[in-house]
């Protein structure tokens, strides 16, 4: 089989690499030339998991990137602290995006990736319900059409070029439309008690602070606030940089991390609209990473989602050519995994804006989030070990490696979660959607069989019997 890869960021570069060292040949061809700057530094430790699946964890390790074990999380009057290493077992990286990025499309080149940068994807042409030819535009060349392949995997991030500029089936989720302002200081401090290398998240009225420590000395330091607060502060006037520095200073923990530090970076705006596609995949296709989704960077699992789609439409297409499922069987799979994984960090996400349930009810939603209430209450209390394993892209890993899935799901199924979820609604006053659709297993009902993911010896699907 022949794959064509459109977007060489995390999501294209992992799923080329995972597809090429499983013998399929695969060509990848990316807009930018690399290494280009990205936001998105704080890395979850499902991360790790899948670079080591993918074989570059160990490049990644010697470049020095800045080991982080967790975090501290103060949300208005509660401050919790989560320490990966105690609570999962795993740790991650802060990362500089432009230089890991490009580690990472250098590592598909090394495993057999052919690789075209400074090539845009104009259009893509469908045979029926099939991708059949996509065309190309080098920034110094002129337009070629490629329709050698087999299998198209839509890496193009937020370009979304199957599902905003083809199927326009893109959905924007209401109650996270925000926008995000950051830059780069040194000297910085920690919040006491941050894990090593961890990230600091601070709310405020109308947003929150991120912190999250680099190599170099340098600190990322972000402000998330809504479009609406956004808009009115432009409107009064005042330049983005100004805003930033007063919303800064408007915090009294900020203040206190940035007493003997210094600015030394431009001043960033972008909007982080969330969003979700219709569908995630179809015949001869899958979408990935941000192509498909996007959810603010609250928990910083950006990176997590486009490994996590990317690891397992890998394993879909190379199980789908090896014989060992159906294409139906493959891709009704990768929807499932992908969506999953969304649709519950968008539930903690929306849960934690809503502010009202406090930090005893984000741990609670957790807890049923993955199915963990049960054990939970038998031992006696709330922890941050559920909360902890969801932003570290954990639960989603373990699930979908997991042969007893259709338990979990039937534990997702849980109605009073439902109506605690389609009661919290968006700040606009705009309904959530319905979880229930999303978080059922469409596979609970397939024939005699169902599927997870295995990463060794080979990365592939294993279709585990009823009786077993």
């Amino acid at each position: 089989m022949k794959v064509l890869v459109i977007g060489g960021g995390p999501a294209g570069s992992v799923t080329a690499t995972a597809l090429a060292r499983a013998g399929l040949e695969v060509e990848l061809v990316e807009a930018d030339e690399f290494p280009r700057y990205h936001i998105g530094e704080s890395l979850t430790p499902s991360c790790r998991a899948v670079l080591e699946a993918v074989g570059v964890a160990e490049k990644i390790d010697a470049h020095g990137f800045v080991i982080k074990h967790g975090g501290v999380i103060q949300w208005d009057s509660d401050n919790w602290v989560f320490d990966w290493g105690k609570q999962v077992g795993a740790r991650s990286w802060q990362v500089d995006r432009g230089v890991f990025d490009d580690l990472l499309l250098g590592h598909a080149r090394d495993s057999g990736v052919s690789v075209r940068t400074g090539v845009s994807v104009t259009s893509v042409e469908f045979d029926g319900k099939r991708p059949r030819a996509v065309h190309c535009r080098p920034k110094d060349g002129a337009e070629y059409v490629v329709d050698d392949f087999d299998f198209l995997v839509d890496a193009s991030g937020r370009n979304g070029v199957l599902s905003s500029r083809h199927f326009r089936d893109r959905r924007s989720l209401q109650n996270l439309r925000n926008i995000a302002m950051w830059s780069y200081w040194t000297g910085v401090t920690a919040l006491p008690d941050t894990p090593s290398g961890g990230i600091n998240i601070v709310s405020s009225d109308e947003g929150w602070y991120w912190a999250i420590p680099l190599s170099g000395g340098r600190t990322s330091l972000g402000y998330v606030t809504t479009k609406d607060a956004f808009n009115r502060d432009r409107a009064a006037g005042e330049q983005p940089e100004d805003l930033y520095h007063r919303l800064l200073r408007a915090s009294p923990t900020m203040r206190g991390l940035l007493y003997d530090a210094e600015h030394v970076g431009e001043v960033r705006v972008e909007t982080d609209y969330s969003y979700i596609a219709d569908r995630f995949c179809g015949p001869g296709f899958a979408i990935v990473g941000d192509a498909a989704c996007f959810l603010d960077p609250l928990l910083s699992t950006g990176v997590h989602l486009a490994l996590y789609s990317g690891l397992t439409a890998a394993a879909s297409i190379i199980s789908i050519d090896w014989g060992d499922v159906t294409e139906d069987e493959g891709l009704l799979f990768y929807e499932f995994a992908y969506r999953r994984a969304y649709t519950r960090l968008f539930a903690l996400v929306s849960v934690m804006y809503e502010r009202y349930l406090g930090k005893d009810g984000f741990f609670r939603t957790s807890d049923r989030l993955i199915g963990d209430d049960i054990r939970q209450a038998a031992v006696g209390g709330l922890s941050t070990r559920s909360f902890a394993e969801i932003i570290a892209g954990l639960s989603d890993l373990r699930e979908a490696t997991d042969s007893s899935t259709r338990v979990l799901t039937e534990r997702l199924r849980d109605e009073a979660l439902m109506v605690q979820l389609r009661a919290v609604g968006g700040t606009d006053g705009t309904p959530m959607p319905d979880f229930t659709s999303v978080l059922e297993n469409p596979l609970r009902d397939a024939e005699s069989a169902h599927f997870r993911l295995v990463t060794s010896p080979k990365l592939r699907l294993e279709r585990i019997e009823d009786d077993q």
